[in-house]
């Protein structure tokens, strides 16, 4: 089963950025309507985030969601290791029970070290980026490659960020 926590967290905390570097307003119904997706499961999300002082959150009427830290204090890294609990990147088998050959013996101390090679490896890339370097290459790819006549139409569609403050 594929696991959609990080790319959606991710995509929430870059969101959230991107209202509060346009002094617009984020709520949990402005996200999911950006995502296409559950109100629940944005809240769901909110909560390690919350917990690991990445995002926070304003109650009552006006309330809102906003960065816990400055942008480029937060790492990719952070917001992985947030959402995803101990979840690793790869899992092995199980064990092999009875052992009949040199690879069903070996296999799983060796997929085991790869798995954690690969893992570690990830978590050094995400580490190395930070909200802030996230947005800037967003926006510089998105930037781009917009035309002429479809400059603006595209952050206008589906995006929490372009959201008025009724939303």
């Amino acid at each position: 089963m594929l696991d959609y926590r990080f790319p959606t967290a991710l995509q929430m905390v870059l969101s959230v950025a991107m209202a509060e570097q346009q002094g617009k307003r984020s709520t949990s119904a402005i996200l999911a309507q950006g995502l296409e997706s559950n109100p629940s499961l944005i809240r769901k999300l909110m909560v390690p985030l919350t917990r690991d002082g990445i995002i926070a959150t304003t109650l009552g009427r006006t309330g809102s969601i906003h960065l816990a830290r400055p942008p480029q204090e937060i790492s990719l890294r952070d917001i992985y290791l947030s959402v995803t609990d101990e979840k690793k990147l790869l899992n092995s088998r199980p064990d092999v029970k009875k052992p009949c050959c040199v690879v069903s013996a070996n296999v799983c101390w060796y997929f085991k070290s790869l798995a954690e090679e690969a893992e570690q490896a990830s978590l050094n890339v995400l580490a190395k980026r930070s909200v802030a370097d996230a947005l800037l290459e967003i926006t510089g790819r998105a930037a781009t490659h917009e035309t002429a006549s479809d400059r603006g139409a595209a952050a206008e569609i589906s995006c929490p960020e372009s959201q008025s403050d009724s939303a």
